[in-house]
């Protein structure tokens, strides 16, 4: 066990800061969602991306508990950006 008030070992820091990326990147993509919409040609690819090449088309049902079906991938990705729940998946 580390001594409070020590700096995180080599190994602690580079798992401290990669989760610090993955959830800026994701904050990123929310943005830019928010600023240009699903139509955008960067949006439509990070969507794909996350899809395996192909955004799904007509409901979504995601792993939310409670709000599980969604009309359209973008209505989806949009409740996961202002909930903050960026790693739901569908």
């Amino acid at each position: 066990a580390q001594q409070p008030g020590t700096p995180l070992s080599d190994q602690e820091y580079r798992q401290f800061f990669r989760s610090l990326r993955t959830a800026h990147r994701a904050s990123t993509a929310c943005l830019l969602r928010a600023l240009y919409g699903c139509q955008n040609p960067l949006v439509r690819r990070l969507d794909e991306y996350e899809n395996h090449g192909v955004i799904p088309e007509g409901p979504i049902c995601s792993e939310l508990p409670g709000n599980p079906s969604f009309p359209n991938f973008c209505t989806f990705s949009f409740y996961r950006c202002t909930r903050r729940r960026f790693f739901v998946k569908v």
